[in-house]
């Protein structure tokens, strides 16, 4: 019998908060997944990546990557399994951690077209706002109250 290859993305998303207000970006039109919109920072773990705790060090570059900023005290949220716009399967793994320093701007032009601080409720009243991402900033929020 042969054995079938399963290949997919790992993806892992920042739920940044800072003073009552969670950082999304605007998806640059020019991403090849879900262009122009709402999202958390985040991307995805590269292929030659041979670390520990590769999870946690790929959300670590693809926030200054993206932002410019250094995150603190991640907490996982959840993950998730959704097929990207061409059809490629992604595991997503997201985590909720606070701003450490730095002032999140628009780094990664080519991935970000806005940088956006709004708070929970402000979000789940944007009906431009993917109920996937309204989905995480419930849960995300629900784990940072826990932590206080």
């Amino acid at each position: 019998m042969k054995k079938e290859k399963t290949m997919f993305v790992v993806n892992v998303e920042a739920a940044i908060y800072d003073d009552n207000h969670w950082l999304f970006i605007k998806r640059s039109e020019q991403e090849e997944h879900a262009a122009g919109q709402l999202a958390f920072v985040g991307g995805r773990v590269e292929a030659g990546a041979r670390a520990n705790d590769v999870l946690e060090q790929t959300l670590h570059r693809e926030v200054m990557e993206e932002v410019g900023v250094q995150v603190k005290n991640l907490q996982y949220v959840n993950s998730t399994l959704f097929f990207a716009d061409n059809g490629t399967p992604v595991v997503d793994i997201v985590y909720v951690c606070e701003l450490a320093s730095g002032i999140p701007y628009e780094k990664s032009n080519k991935e970000v077209k806005a940088v956006l601080w709004l708070s929970t409720s402000d979000l789940l009243d944007t009906a431009k706002a993917p109920e996937f991402l309204k989905k995480n900033v419930r849960q995300a929020d629900s784990i940072r109250k826990r932590l206080g």
